[in-house]
């Protein structure tokens, strides 16, 4: 089960109360006040582990709560500090702080201040009608006491600059962090401070305080944590493209692999190495995209954030077109779906690479796609059949050297 999208209610540890006590001793009278400070609450912390890869952990403890300090006791003796709980998420986990909806009240409230009394006509807001689209009134359907508007849910705004990718991180509310290095930490939640005991109220004037403060409250929220994987490079393309293919030749990564479309229902990560010097490349496969993939359509559309890290991009062509695609037309395509979701993809050194060359049309169809689309340079391979991967192992280390550089 992977799962890189997950909400959570986080809270720390409220602090402890301050105790009110007096010193009792023989041969000690009026001992005077002696209650002890409450203990602070603890800390929710997330710590980024590279040893992780989802967030399944937090899918099924949702609730993070930290420990509460412990009250303060007799004798000055203060209250025990509540322990902090640590989370560790993936390297990759941005964190996003969700607005709670504001609760609704009936009408039929215990209080009994009805609509009848004093203002009660203001306190009662009529229901918003909003206006369907290509009419200059809404359209209202009943259906016995039920009342319904008719919404255009493709006539979104998107005259406010923003890009695909953008306008849905602008829905999510207040970005906390970004957690991308392993053993990252950041407090998500403060714990409360802990109450003063009576001892420390005591002043000439008033010797015997009996009252001490009460423990603070923690820090608490709705949070949205959401996955973006790191790696260097990304792997696009149709279904039934050889991804998988490829990234099971070029590493040691076994996704699944058969003859139909939306084989990987997952992002899988492979580690490129090349033994000559120890050097790595990380490789990020994403599943297969189709048209229309930054307006939820498929599967592509829920994992295309993954892409959003990669230093290059690699555009998988199935040069044979085994399900009866023109190479040209998925290439367009593909470009028109990365642009959508985030025109500055487009920005970043691009590969493309024809795949399964071993079959018979893909050579007519290279001629014919080098003739469509010009000035694109292309690599021919055969995953399946181990050529041509030496030069791509090569010529990704290379891209991803010079935009290291340019970066």
């Amino acid at each position: 089960m992977f799962v890189d999208e997950v909400k959570v209610f986080a809270r720390a540890g409220h602090g402890g109360k301050g105790a009110v006590a007096f010193h009792r001793e023989a041969y000690i009278p009026k001992g005077g006040p002696s209650g002890g400070n409450g203990g602070r609450g603890g800390d929710v912390i997330l710590e980024a582990d590279h040893d992780l890869n989802n967030l399944i952990q937090q899918f099924f403890v949702s609730n993070l709560l930290a420990e509460n300090g412990q009250g303060g006791m007799g004798k000055g003796m203060d209250g025990k500090a509540g322990k902090d709980l640590v989370i560790k998420v993936p390297c990759g986990t941005i964190v996003w702080r969700l607005d709670r909806e504001p609760e609704a009240h009936g009408a039929g409230d215990d209080s009994g201040e009805g609509g009848e009394g004093e203002g009660g006509e203001d306190d009662a807001e009529e229901p918003l009608i909003l206006s369907a689209a290509g009419t200059d009134r809404p359209v209202i359907r009943h259906s016995g006491g039920v009342q319904a508007v008719e919404l255009d849910l493709g006539a979104d705004d998107d005259d406010d600059g923003l890009s695909g990718s953008q306008r849905r991180d602008a829905r999510k509310g207040e970005r906390v962090c970004d957690l991308t290095e392993h053993g990252q930490r950041f407090v998500l939640c403060h714990g409360g401070r802990g109450g003063l005991g009576n001892r420390n109220f005591a002043t000439a004037a008033r010797q015997t305080p009996r009252f001490a403060q009460p423990g603070e409250a923690g820090d608490e929220g709705d949070f949205l944590f959401e996955l973006r994987m790191i790696a260097e490079v990304g792997l696009v393309g149709y279904p039934n493209a050889g991804k998988s293919t490829l990234l099971t030749a070029i590493s040691k990564a076994r996704p699944k692999i058969a003859a139909y479309p939306f084989t990987t229902l997952t992002p899988q990560v492979g580690i490129v190495e090349y033994p000559e010097d120890y050097h790595r490349l990380t490789v990020c496969d994403v599943p297969g995209l189709i048209a229309g993939a930054h307006r939820n359509v498929g599967l592509g559309h829920a994992f295309l954030r993954h892409i959003a890290r990669c230093r290059i991009l690699v555009v998988l062509l199935d040069m044979a077109g085994t399900d009866n695609r023109h190479p040209w037309d998925d290439y367009r395509s593909l470009l028109e779906e990365l642009e959508l979701y985030d025109p500055s993809l487009l920005e970043r050194p691009l590969l493309v690479v024809a795949n399964k060359m071993d079959e018979p049309p893909a050579e007519a169809n290279l001629k014919a796609f080098k003739r469509r689309v010009r000035k694109t340079p292309v690599l021919p391979i055969s995953a399946a059949f181990d050529e041509g991967i030496a030069a791509f192992r090569k010529t990704i280390r290379q891209m991803v050297e010079e935009a290291g550089t340019e970066g």
